[in-house]
C-alpha cells in the first residue's frame, strides 16, 4: 500500500488554515470581551459630596 502524500498533505494545509483562523477569531471574540467587560459599569451615583469626594476629582 503507497502513501498518498498529496492527499496528505493538504488535509494538514487545511487543518492548519482552520487552526489559525480558529485562533484569530477566538483573539477577536476575547477583546471584544474584554473592552465590554471594562467599559460596561455604571458610575455609581452619590448621595451627598464630601470635601473628601471633591479633592479626589482634581
Amino acid at each position: 500500500m503507497e502513501i498518498n502524500w498529496i492527499v496528505i498533505g493538504v488535509v494538514a494545509v487545511l487543518i492548519i488554515i482552520l487552526v489559525v483562523l480558529t485562533i484569530k477569531k477566538n483573539q477577536k471574540e476575547k477583546k471584544k470581551l474584554t473592552d465590554l467587560l471594562n467599559n460596561d459599569f455604571k458610575k455609581a451615583k452619590k448621595d451627598r459630596v464630601d470635601a473628601e469626594d471633591s479633592a479626589n476629582e482634581k
